[in-house]
């Protein structure tokens, strides 16, 4: 009996871990297709955590049904009366506390990489601000800044949110529009602002979020690798019309960049939630409850 538990505990491990790293490497194709280079590393550590989690769910369901299928009571005995196990106890105590110390490690350590520091401003790095894969490079060590090319300067970009609505503003032309335009493999630099309530700056292929608090300055750097077109989402409640606070993302060519920038065509900040605000609900609602009117096309007040 000892050597077919052995094997069986064999063949279960061999398989949890099997199992395991299978899970973690398809989690990558449960998020969406990656879109910018800080979303390699976001990936990287949610694939780490999946394969962890499965990893401790398959151990603790194997210890389940080992127990089920061996060591089940005999009519209506009772089990032995065991109390205390000091080494067991050690064991379930010290095993978890060095996964989570080890999780927080890495998590820390991919958000140093990529200056994600909430709501404060970003700080200098003695290794840059914006990290990219380089050969050989370890998951935990820095990665190395982007290469020196023409556009390595950061393309400033002052974005100010409202209920319910998104403005962009470039000053290098001052132009204005309620899309937002970036050029590929040129690092974003954003100074957040809200007029009103937190908002959050949530484009769900970028894998990076930042809070926008009101009254503070925030900034907020993404370096997009795939040219295409995303949607901005807001992440955080900011009241009814919430739902409504989106904008489209484009990431273009920085010839096609350039010439929109350099372009007269703007659009204005347009407000979504007007519309739908304006027209009376098909069933009255009278919850006392004042609601907030949103702003007209453009305004800010």
């Amino acid at each position: 009996m000892p050597v077919v538990n052995a094997v069986l505990l064999a063949v279960y491990v061999l398989f949890s871990l099997g199992a395991s790293h299978w899970l973690g490497q398809k989690a990558y194709d449960w998020l969406p297709a990656p879109a910018a280079l800080e979303a390699e590393p976001i990936g990287d550590l949610f694939s780490a955590m999946t394969t962890l989690g499965s990893l401790i769910f398959l151990g603790v369901f194997g210890v389940l049904l080992y127990s089920l299928l061996f060591y089940r009571a005999k009519g209506n005995e009772d089990g032995a009366a065991i109390r205390g196990n000091t080494k067991l106890e050690i064991t379930w105590t010290v095993i978890p506390i060095l996964l989570v110390a080890w999780l927080a490690w890495y998590s820390f350590q991919t958000y140093e990489r990529l200056n994600v520091l909430g709501p404060l401003p970003l700080v200098n790095h003695p290794h840059g601000q914006i990290y990219a894969q380089l050969p050989g490079a370890s998951p935990f060590e820095p990665r190395g800044v982007l290469p020196e090319t023409e556009n390595s300067a950061p393309l400033k970009i002052d974005v100010k949110v409202r209920q319910w609505a998104w403005e962009f503003i470039y000053p290098e032309t001052g132009k204005t529009s309620a899309e937002l335009h970036l050029p590929i493999n040129r690092r974003a630099q954003f100074h957040l602002t809200s007029e009103d309530v937190i908002h959050g700056f949530y484009v769900p292929e970028f894998r990076v979020k930042q809070d926008i608090i009101p009254n503070r300055d925030v900034e907020f750097s993404v370096t997009p690798s795939r040219v295409g077109e995303y949607q901005l989402r807001d992440s955080q409640f900011s009241g009814v019309y919430f739902a409504l606070m989106t904008a489209p993302v484009l990431v273009e060519t920085p010839q096609t960049f350039q010439a929109w920038l350099t372009g007269s065509q703007t659009k204005p900040a347009l407000n979504l939630a007007q519309s739908e605000h304006q027209t009376p609900p098909a069933t009255v609602l009278r919850s006392g409850w004042p609601r907030v009117a949103p702003k007209s096309a453009g305004t800010k007040d």
